[in-house]
């Protein structure tokens, strides 16, 4: 289970990993490709590099999609609060209720519209135009990244009306740092 609590950290990291791979792979080939090395430039001017930046945005997408789930389950995901914060607990905690359920309603509903599409898209010979790449698989994001985000929203609800707190992301806390720190002490 806590993998799943982690989905999309380990999601986050491999996307955005693999996006900085695919950059510095083809900046260092465009800055190779102009070295006047005759046997080297050939070589390299016979590497076809043009997809590098049609797949990066792809991967940037996928990652603002998981990256919204991860903000609604950390507390980090943006929301206007003020007038809610100055209102009596009773009702402050039902405005809230509300919020987070019709965040999971939108969401919900986005998720199941992105899967209505993307399963109309998987019937069409639609591609992308660099890499070729089935449409349908680019817009799959829309549907998983949503359910996702819509699952975040119904534990945050969950966790809320049993402990009636929300998640909190504290800016000053790094993840491993004290615990790192401590067994440094030892």
């Amino acid at each position: 289970m806590k993998f799943f609590d982690q989905l999309e950290e380990w999601l986050i990291a491999f996307l955005m990993g693999a996006a900085t791979l695919i950059i510095f792979t083809a900046v260092v080939h465009r800055y190779a490709s102009g070295l006047a090395i005759p046997v080297l430039q050939d070589w390299l001017l016979r590497i076809n590099m043009s997809w590098a930046q049609e797949l990066t945005i792809y991967l940037f997408v996928w990652m603002a999609k998981f990256g919204a789930a991860y903000g609604v389950r950390t507390g980090i995901h943006v929301g206007v609060d003020v007038m809610i914060n100055r209102l009596d607990p009773r009702w402050r905690n039902h405005f809230v209720l509300f919020g987070l359920l019709a965040g999971a309603s939108f969401t919900g509903t986005i998720a199941a519209l992105g899967a209505d599409f993307v399963f109309e898209l998987s019937g069409t010979s639609s591609t992308s135009e660099v890499l070729e790449l089935p449409m349908w698989i680019v817009y799959l994001a829309i549907p998983l990244g949503s359910s996702l985000m819509c699952l975040r929203f119904l534990q945050v609800a969950w966790q809320f009306v049993r402990t009636g707190e929300l998640p909190v992301h504290d800016h000053s806390h790094v993840e491993g740092l004290t615990e790192d720190a401590a067994e440094g002490r030892q």
